[in-house]
């Protein structure tokens, strides 16, 4: 048995409602496979992209930064969160630690995200240098959904709308675990999305792009 990568990319149009843009499957989640599908994505006619929303996989960071160099970029702020508990040298510090993160990355503008940035940076040095260092450069990368209207900071801050499209994936194809080749997972998860996707559409309005 080996295990496949599943790409799948989702985007809100300017009416605001959700769409899948296109899914991939290959034996890696290697940087190469990332580019090829941003590549394909952008040969169908993927264009004017404002914000970019994913954890850091690095494969995924590489192929972004090649395909889409100008498209700014947002960490996932639920993944920074966990993340950050690789570097806390002391369990009785996570949950001050959760806290902190947590008011640098809600505060109400970025040039107040910054200033409590540079707080828990300084906080950090001694007591948990190694924290303290990547909280430096890494929470700078969650704060990109403050050049976004306020209104829309909430649904664009973390990838959750994908982390709930790959649950009801999973959901659907766990009768089927096992696949002879790629192109049979393919179109099972192409079928599956397409589904969800034409539901989006004609439902409700996901983001409000009306307000700016």
């Amino acid at each position: 048995m080996i295990d496949c990568a599943v790409l799948i990319a989702v985007g809100i149009d300017t009416n605001g409602k959700r769409a899948v843009l296109g899914v991939s499957v290959a034996l890696s989640d290697a940087e190469v496979h990332w580019r090829n599908f941003l590549q394909s994505l952008s040969k169908r006619g993927l264009y004017g992209a404002r914000c970019i929303v994913s954890d850091a996989h690095t494969g995924l960071a590489a192929a972004r930064r090649s395909v889409f160099p100008s498209v700014p970029w947002q960490r996932c702020q639920f993944y920074l969160q966990q993340n950050a508990q690789a570097y806390v040298p002391k369990v009785a510090m996570r949950k001050k630690v959760a806290a902190d993160i947590r008011g640098v990355l809600t505060a109400p503008n970025r040039t107040e995200a910054e200033r409590l940035l540079s707080m828990c940076v300084e906080k950090y040095k001694k007591s948990a240098p190694k924290l303290s260092a990547w909280m430096e450069q890494a929470l700078p990368e969650g704060l990109a959904v403050f050049d976004l209207p306020p209104a829309h900071r909430r649904r664009m801050r973390t990838s959750n709308l994908l982390e709930r499209l790959n649950r009801e994936i999973k959901s659907r194809t766990r009768v089927a675990s096992l696949f002879p080749n790629t192109e049979s997972i393919h179109c099972l998860v192409s079928a599956i999305v397409m589904g969800i996707s034409e539901e989006w559409e004609a439902g409700r309005i996901y983001l409000n792009t009306s307000i700016e």
